[in-house]
């Protein structure tokens, strides 16, 4: 199954090969893929699993796209977690619980993040939300990139 995803993604690799190298290429496929599933598993989520309507838990109300996004972040992050350690960061020795506990971490540094540039820039600079999105988006793929590569999937030196 690795073999058949990574010469899917390889495939369309060519055009690019001016501008990234095969593995910065890989990450950016896993990340749009994983984009994708956020995006889609929200829709199907919200409309038909919730049908748009509010979850009560316990005492608490959850509203219904805060529970579809919730749920959508579950996916999204076991997408992403398996996308990059079988596709992207081969090369890590790192045991995969320590893995999955250092992706974790990246993953709940980048929702903090992404709340606290949207804050900043949407409500103290007065940008519009969408271009605050997006120049965030752009931050934080970086940010997530250098941060999976050195800090979630390393390899060590022996």
């Amino acid at each position: 199954m690795r073999k058949f995803a990574l010469k899917i993604i390889d495939f369309f690799y060519p055009p690019f090969q001016k501008w990234f190298s095969l593995h910065t290429f890989r990450y950016l496929a896993s990340g749009g893929i994983t984009v994708s599933t956020g995006i889609i598993s929200y829709f199907l989520i919200f409309n038909y699993v919730l049908d748009q309507q509010d979850v009560k838990v316990g005492e608490y109300l959850i509203t219904a796209p805060i529970a579809a996004l919730f749920l959508e972040s579950l996916l999204t992050f076991i997408v992403g977690f398996m996308l990059n350690k079988y596709l992207v960061f081969t090369q890590s020795n790192l045991v995969g619980r320590i893995q999955l506990f250092r992706y974790a971490t990246v993953y709940g540094t980048n929702i903090l993040l992404n709340y606290a540039l949207m804050k900043i820039l949407v409500e103290g600079f007065q940008f519009f939300p969408t271009i605050a999105k997006a120049l965030i988006t752009i931050v934080l793929a970086v940010f997530s990139y250098f941060s999976q590569k050195y800090f979630s999937f390393r390899v060590k030196k022996s």
